[in-house]
């Protein structure tokens, strides 16, 4: 039996916010013939709509339709069952995607983007909320055969697209993406700012896996060609989805061998090495802006920092 995701032993960097869920994918179902006919039958089935990314939500809980009160679409997916102990426990989640969004269809809530309320949904509505948007992602930019061009047929619950010319199957595109808290021998902490981001914005450096490369050797290689420094002893501390579009951020810790900083201009137009007292100073007077609780590097810049950076770091740290 599948031990339940809540369960389950987690990394050093706990449960991210894109990385909780309460729902079984149910992925033997989405074979069965039928299968959205005899979802929209049941009145215990549960739908979730988006559009342009945005989901209704009221207060902090996402807005889920019963299937009769929605018509059923061409193309919906089934996101899975809720799991025991969470709210709504063994219906059944479908996602419905529309061309924009409906304000009559949830005039008591609001429409809003994963990222502005991911913090604040429980993780049921959570993990909803990533696999919907994640897999809604990859239909809109995957309609057609990469082989021969034809037009593709979700099929499988919406989770595999095939060919009717070729037979071919094709499954949502998930890009792996490493992303590193790095510190000196003074444990001092690596922030960059992007080229494409305001002057005062700074973050941990990531970047894309190469094909045929290991995380480990994508850690090295993203931080020695961002910012000039070399490091070693890698360490993994946990993941969390981001599907904007369609990634998975790997996050890691490293030791930089040297501090010699040599952004590389073209992605990177600044990196800055931080003690624990200059970056709580920095972010209280408001100098530079890191990345929002969403993200998972902000849990690797507070892991580092050895709380909420909005608490005066202690005089001495382990």
């Amino acid at each position: 039996m599948t031990e339940p995701l809540r369960t389950l032993v987690l990394p050093p960097l706990g449960s991210l916010p894109l990385s909780r869920s309460e729902t079984d994918r149910d992925g033997v179902l989405r074979l069965a013939p039928d299968l959205f006919d005899t979802l929209w039958a049941s009145p215990e089935t549960l739908v979730l709509v988006l559009a342009g990314g945005l989901a209704p939500v009221i207060g902090s809980r996402l807005k889920l339709f019963p299937a009769g009160d929605i018509p059923q679409p061409a193309q919906p997916v089934y996101l899975g069952r809720v799991l025991p102990g969470a709210v709504d426990a063994g219906k059944q989640v479908v996602l419905v995607v529309l061309d924009e969004p409906d304000f009559d269809l949830a005039a008591e809530g609001e429409w809003i983007g994963l990222r502005e309320v991911a913090a604040s949904l429980d993780p049921r509505d959570a993990g909803l909320f990533v696999a919907g948007a994640a897999v809604a992602n990859w239909h809109a930019t995957h309609t057609h055969c990469p082989r021969c061009g034809s037009p593709t047929i979700p099929v499988d619950g919406g989770w595999v697209r095939r060919c009717p010319r070729d037979g071919s199957q094709h499954f949502p595109r998930t890009d792996p993406a490493i992303i590193v808290s790095v510190v000196d021998e003074d444990d001092r902490l690596l922030l960059g700012s992007a080229v494409t981001w305001p002057e005062n914005r700074f973050s941990t450096l990531a970047g894309f896996v190469e094909p045929g490369e290991s995380l480990e050797a994508a850690v090295v290689r993203e931080i020695a060609e961002e910012s000039g420094v070399e490091v070693h002893s890698p360490q993994y501390l946990g993941s969390q989805p981001w599907p904007f579009p369609a990634s998975i951020m790997l996050g890691f810790t490293a030791v930089a061998s040297g501090t010699d900083l040599v952004p590389d201009g073209v992605e990177i137009k600044t990196v800055r090495w931080f003690s624990r007292r200059e970056l709580f100073e920095a972010v209280r007077d408001g100098d530079i802006t890191i990345a929002g609780s969403v993200s998972i590097a902000r849990a690797l810049i507070e892991r580092w920092y050895g709380g909420p950076l909005d608490e005066e770091p202690a005089e001495v740290r382990p």
